[in-house]
């Protein structure tokens, strides 16, 4: 069980990211991609990703393992958002800091390994993190900097859109509970392995742990790749944040090109809905705002999400339509048809039509109690 304590301070400190942070991502699927959980969410892109990756995943397999510790200084706090500014952050990680947190690498490892060997004794023992990276000069992280650049670019840069477009829908809910009823109906909504008992926070954890905010308020990070657990840092000193799963839809929602459901998007009424929809907007709402009946709205709403212009979370009785990276786009007539001037929030063009682009498959809530990002100590599945 972990328990994040709160202050009242700390409730008036509490913040939504803006969206998706990269590096947290690129880390996270790496989990991902060496499991077979999740099929309906992340089959496919499991398929197409493997297909892409080459050596890279030799240094990352020693630093980040299947279940259990992996370094905080992997995915660091960073000034300015994007893939780019957080290896640059990551790069700059103090020699001493990066000894320490690879020597608790080492000794979780150990504890892991044993456990394990007791279990498959022909078992092969694990790759260990490269010397030189706890080394003092520029060059210490340069081969770990590439070996993430390169996973990323075949594990997460052609799935953005769609990574970002479930943040962000994220977050629109979110966002709406702060406003209805500040932070403790913000908290009260998040996913249920996440249980909201003022002034605590408790959730699915594999060992105890306690948290204490004192103060410095905590930092809400909605995760694509995040399943089970919710994730913190090791470290205390550092500042909160809370990274959790994202709620994935309970039916597939395939994106294609353009194609006969984007040629439906026409006429008045319909750009009428996708406007509406800009700042996020409940069924009911969309229905008001635009002046036609319930099921008109849903239908509309229908349409707009099987083009790929609109994601849909439920949450509870009520759904929230949110805007895809496509859908704003063309409605501000910044986009081709295809998307492919989409933007991928660190300065990369993003792709459309492959990955989990076009075949999404939403699926339903993680189940609670995986535990595949726990922090500290192992984790059983």
């Amino acid at each position: 069980m972990l328990r994040i304590h709160f202050t009242g301070k700390d409730l008036g400190g509490v913040r939504m990211a803006a969206g998706p942070d990269p590096l947290w991502e690129t880390i996270l699927s790496f989990h991902r991609i060496r499991d077979r959980r999740g099929p309906l969410v992340f089959g496919e892109w499991r398929k197409e990703t493997r297909t892409r990756l080459k050596s890279e995943t030799v240094l990352l397999s020693a630093l980040v393992p299947r279940r259990g510790y992996f370094p905080d200084f992997l995915t660091p706090i960073q000034g300015r958002p994007g893939f780019a500014a957080g290896l640059e952050a990551l790069r700059a990680t103090p020699p001493e800091r990066v000894r320490a947190e690879l020597a608790l690498l080492a000794v979780e490892r150990a504890g892991a390994e044993r456990r394990a060997s007791r279990r498959s004794p022909s078992r092969k023992p694990p790759v260990e993190p490269p010397a030189a990276l706890g080394e003092a000069g520029d060059g210490r992280l340069g081969a770990l900097v590439d070996a993430l650049r390169t996973y990323h670019r075949a594990a997460i840069e052609p799935y953005w859109p769609h990574i970002r477009a479930r943040a962000e829908a994220d977050r629109a809910l979110r966002g709406r509970a702060l406003l209805d009823g500040g932070a403790d109906e913000l908290l009260g909504t998040l996913p249920p392995m996440l249980r909201w008992r003022s002034p605590v926070l408790e959730a699915d954890y594999p060992v105890e742990r306690e948290l204490r905010l004192d103060g410095r308020g905590l930092l809400l990070q909605p995760s694509f790749f995040c399943r089970g657990t919710p994730v913190v840092f090791q470290d205390p000193t550092l500042p909160p944040v809370l990274v959790y799963p994202v709620t994935h839809s309970d039916a597939p929602a395939v994106t294609e090109r353009a194609g006969p459901s984007l040629g439906r998007l026409v006429g008045h009424t319909r750009s009428a809905v996708l406007r509406a929809i800009e700042h996020g907007s409940t069924t009911s709402e969309l229905a008001r705002r635009t002046g036609v009946s319930l099921a008109s709205a849903s239908q509309h709403a229908c349409v707009l999400r099987e083009a790929g212009l609109i994601v849909t979370l439920r949450h509870g009785n009520a759904v929230l339509h949110t805007l895809t990276p496509l859908g704003a786009a063309l409605l501000r007539g910044g986009a081709t048809a295809d998307g492919l001037s989409a933007r991928t929030g660190d300065g990369l063009p993003a792709r459309n039509g492959d990955g989990l682009s076009t075949r999404t498959g939403e699926g339903l809530p993680a189940r609670n109690g995986d535990g595949s990002y726990a922090r500290n100590g192992p984790v059983t599945s």
